[in-house]
């Protein structure tokens, strides 16, 4: 791949989770050197990935809120199933045609720059929805917002790549992506109780409110980006010039691992290909989940917004509970594949088995909170194998190639459930769908060269 001037452009290489130790320093030095490795990488984590995770919440929050404003706005809107899921769907479009270009950019510009034009864009996107009157009017907006939001998970992922070695970053990816079931355990009750307290508040509906108040933490967090994020390791005053040299050292020694690439051979990449594949699988099952569960809450007879958000946040907390452990272990273990393929499975069996209890609260939240779990367990271990393999420029465009392919499923996934919806008046067989889905991705990870970890 070919290597950029940007400090921290190589994705970085498999080392250990302890680091290697030259055997020819003494003990004592060997084990000040390990001491103080791990300490600048905690270093590095306690300064990135607060700021980080929060801003990915309110991304995501912006992002799926529109599945709690459903319980109102259709009945306001005279919107079908099939109205809705193709709103909430053609975001992905949007997303899809602009990833790439945004992602290339942001490896040239700099995140702390792009990162904040992205939030701040996409915050009045999401506020301006509160005011559509039509279906045409809502299709452009969710369109609009996906094109604003382009390129801000993938930038992440890259500027990442700035920091951490692969052996680490299975664990890092765990806790960014924390952000999107804390987005359920937050922004779930968040969002019921905006429904209920706010409906009628000032001339506007509840679901008007919703969009307003969940689009202004996106402002602070795009201002706070620039304040805030460094453009890597070299510009990063918080940093000693000991800390710098180990840091840059380890992207070094990660570039040297790694192929040269040119950007044709990127998007020629059989494996790529295949990358983009398993994760499109993986996102119909997760944006099943993030657009329908809320419908599938109230069709077991719970009515009240408050309580449908209480009730929704439960799954998205087993996610948080199971998606750190089990990606140390995968570090630990230094194997990614059956880490992903295996959640995968779980969380397809549990979309399946809440099929069968629809019409019983309590059994239908158990079973999708054993999708949940499953599914949010397999997103940041997914992002461990790309990460392994790309670096510099051919990362920003390899990674926004996958996630931009990979949420073409974020199209698919609520439209087809809603004409399913439509079209039966149950969403039991769109759920099957979206099993089916997980299944073929457990496959099609399991049929990666072993050697991509």
């Amino acid at each position: 791949m070919a290597r950029s001037g940007h400090p921290g452009s190589a994705a970085l290489a498999l080392n250990s989770e302890q680091p290697v130790l030259n055997t020819s320093i003494a003990p004592d030095a060997a084990l000040q050197s390990a001491t103080d490795e791990r300490a600048t990488y905690a270093k590095v984590t306690w300064r990135l990935l607060p700021f980080l995770l929060a801003a990915y919440v309110v991304a995501y929050l912006d992002r799926v809120n529109v599945g709690f404003a459903k319980l109102q706005m259709m009945t306001d809107l005279h919107f079908s199933d099939a109205v809705y899921g193709f709103g909430a769907g053609i975001f992905f479009i949007g997303y899809f045609l602009f990833e790439v270009p945004s992602n290339i950019i942001l490896h040239r510009v700099g995140a702390r720059v792009w990162i904040a034009r992205i939030m701040l864009t996409w915050a009045v996107v999401s506020a301006s929805t509160a005011f559509v009157t039509t279906p045409f009017m809502f299709y452009a907006l969710r369109f609009l917002l996906g094109v604003a939001e382009a390129g801000f998970f993938p930038g992440i992922v890259l500027y990442l790549t700035y920091w951490y070695p692969a052996q680490r970053r299975g664990a890092v990816m765990a806790l960014l992506l924390t952000a999107v079931p804390l987005t359920g355990v937050i922004g779930s009750p968040l969002s019921g109780s905006i429904l209920q307290s706010m409906n009628g508040w000032h001339g506007l509906a509840g679901w008007q409110w919703l969009y307003l108040v969940e689009a202004a933490p996106s402002v602070v967090a795009g201002i706070v980006t620039l304040l805030l994020l460094d453009r890597g390791i070299e510009s990063a005053k918080w940093l000693t010039a000991d800390e710098k040299a180990l840091l840059l050292r380890n992207v070094e020694a990660e570039a040297q691992g790694k192929h040269n690439h040119t950007l044709a051979e990127v998007f020629r990449s059989a494996l790529l290909w295949r990358m983009s594949a398993i994760y499109f699988s993986l996102v119909m099952g997760l944006y099943g989940i993030s657009f329908w569960l809320p419908t599938i809450i109230r069709a077991t007879g719970v009515s009240q917004p408050l309580d449908i958000g209480l009730l929704t946040a439960i799954p998205y907390l087993a996610g948080v509970l199971c998606m750190i452990p089990l990606s140390r272990r995968s570090d630990r273990l230094l194997e990614r594949r059956w880490h992903v393929a295996i959640p995968a499975i779980v969380g397809g069996f549990g979309l399946l088995m809440s099929t069968t209890v629809t019409h019983d609260t309590t059994l239908s939240l158990v079973a999708m909170t054993v999708a949940t779990a499953g599914i949010m367990s397999t997103l940041p271990l997914f992002w461990s194998l790309p990460t392994a393999v790309l670096s510099g420029t051919a990362a920003a465009a390899g990674l926004a190639m996958i996630n931009s392919v990979g949420n073409l499923a974020g199209f698919a996934s609520p439209y087809l459930v809603g004409v399913i919806a439509d079209t039966t008046h149950d969403t039991r067989l769109g759920m099957a769908l979206l099993a089916g889905s997980m299944f073929i991705g457990a496959g099609l990870t399991l049929s990666l060269p072993k050697a991509v970890r």
